[in-house]
C-alpha cells in the first residue's frame, strides 16, 4: 500500500495538465490561480507535497474535489464504492456457478460435443468487448431500466448503499426485485469474461484431477459418480478455481469502468471517468488508492483461504 500511495502520487503529479488551471479556465486571473495553488499546496516542492499527502491518507482524509469545491471525496466514494462492489459481486454470482458447471460438464465429456460447445461459448465470452455487449443488451431489452440503481424518488429505509443485498437480507423483497431489475443487465455484461475464464480453468483443473490415483481408487471402491465428483474431484480442483476467481474479482473492480459508463451506473468507474474529463486529479488519485486497497485486501483474503482449504500449506508452514 505504501508503494501504491507513492506511485499514485508521482503519477498524478507528472500529468501535463494543471487541475487548478483546468478549474478556472485558460483565461483565469493569475493571482487567483496562485492563491488556489497555495491553498491546496500544489506550489510546494514535491517532497513536501508527498509528506502532506501521506499524512492525509494516514488520517483517512482523501481531500476535496478540484472540480467541485467544498465536496468531500470520501462522501462521494461512500456512495460510489458500494455501487461498484454490488455490481461486481452480482456479476461474480452469475459467473462462478455457471462457469463451474460449464467447466465440469466440459471435463466430464471431454473431446465431445458438450466440450466443444462449452469451450466455444467460453471463447466467445472472452472475445466480445464488454462495451459492445452492453450496448447489445440495452438494444435487445429496452424494457429493462438503466441509468440508475433505483427509480427516481424511490423511498427506502436502507442504512447502507448496498441496495439489493440489504433489501434481500431485511426481507424487503419488493425493493430487492426493483433493485435487481436495474442491476441485471450491467451484471450480465460484466460477468461474461470471468464466466469464460472460470469455465476454462475449471475444465483444466478437473481434467488433471480425473487422472489422479485417489480418484481411480474411489471409483474402484464403489463410490457413486456424483459422490466422486462432489467429494473428491471438485474440492481438489477448487484451489485453481479460487485463485482465478480472486484475480477476476480484482480485475472486475478496476475494469467496471466501461460497463458503468455504458449503463450510466453511479459507481466508482463512472466517478473516475467524470474526474478524468474534468481534470479532477484529487478524485483520480483517491479512486486509485481505494482500488489498490481493495486489490491488496482481496489478495490477502485469498492467501488466508488457501491456508484454510489446503492442509498441505499448513503442514509446510509448521515444518
Amino acid at each position: 500500500m505504501l508503494i501504491a500511495v507513492l506511485a499514485i502520487f508521482v503519477a498524478v503529479r507528472v500529468l501535463p495538465a494543471n487541475p487548478v488551471i483546468a478549474q478556472f479556465g485558460q483565461h483565469a486571473v493569475p493571482e487567483k490561480i496562485e492563491k488556489e495553488m497555495e491553498e491546496r499546496g500544489w506550489n510546494k516542492p514535491l517532497w513536501q507535497q508527498a509528506i502532506a499527502f501521506a499524512g492525509q491518507i494516514a488520517q483517512g482524509n482523501l481531500g476535496e474535489s478540484f472540480a467541485r469545491p467544498g465536496e468531500k471525496i470520501s462522501t462521494r466514494l461512500s456512495q460510489a464504492v458500494p455501487a461498484t462492489l454490488e455490481l461486481t459481486f452480482a456479476a461474480m454470482l452469475i459467473a462462478i456457478p455457471l462457469g463451474v458447471v460449464v467447466g465440469t460438464i466440459a471435463a466430464l465429456w471431454r473431446n465431445s460435443w458438450p466440450d466443444w460447445i462449452s469451450m466455444a461459448v467460453a471463447l466467445l465470452g472472452v472475445s466480445i468487448p464488454v462495451f459492445f455487449l452492453a450496448i447489445c443488451l440495452i438494444m435487445a431489452f429496452p424494457m429493462m431500466p438503466t441509468g440508475s440503481r433505483l427509480p427516481p424518488a424511490t423511498f427506502h429505509d436502507l442504512h447502507t448503499e448496498f441496495y439489493f443485498f440489504e433489501s434481500l437480507l431485511t426481507g424487503n423483497f419488493q425493493l430487492a426485485t426493483t433493485s435487481a431489475r436495474h442491476l441485471m443487465l450491467p451484471a450480465i455484461a460484466l460477468s461474461t469474461i470471468p464466466l469464460a475464464v472460470v469455465s476454462r480453468v475449471t475444465r483444466n483443473s478437473m481434467l488433471e484431477v480425473f487422472d489422479a490415483d485417489y480418484l481411480r481408487t474411489a471409483r474402484a471402491k464403489g463410490a457413486g459418480f456424483l459422490r466422486v465428483i462432489a467429494r473428491h474431484a471438485f474440492p481438489n480442483a477448487s484451489l485453481s478455481v479460487l485463485n482465478i476467481v480472486g484475480f477476476q474479482l480484482g480485475m472486475l473492480l478496476s475494469g467496471a469502468i466501461l460497463t458503468e459508463t455504458v449503463f450510466n451506473w453511479p459507481g466508482l468507474g463512472r466517478y473516475v471517468v467524470d474526474a478524468i474529463r474534468d481534470y479532477d486529479y484529487s478524485v483520480v488519485q483517491a479512486c486509485a488508492l481505494v482500488l489498490a486497497c481493495i486489490f491488496v485486501t482481496l489478495n490477502l483474503t485469498l492467501d488466508v483461504l488457501f491456508l484454510l482449504l489446503d492442509p498441505r500449506l499448513r503442514e509446510g508452514n509448521r515444518s
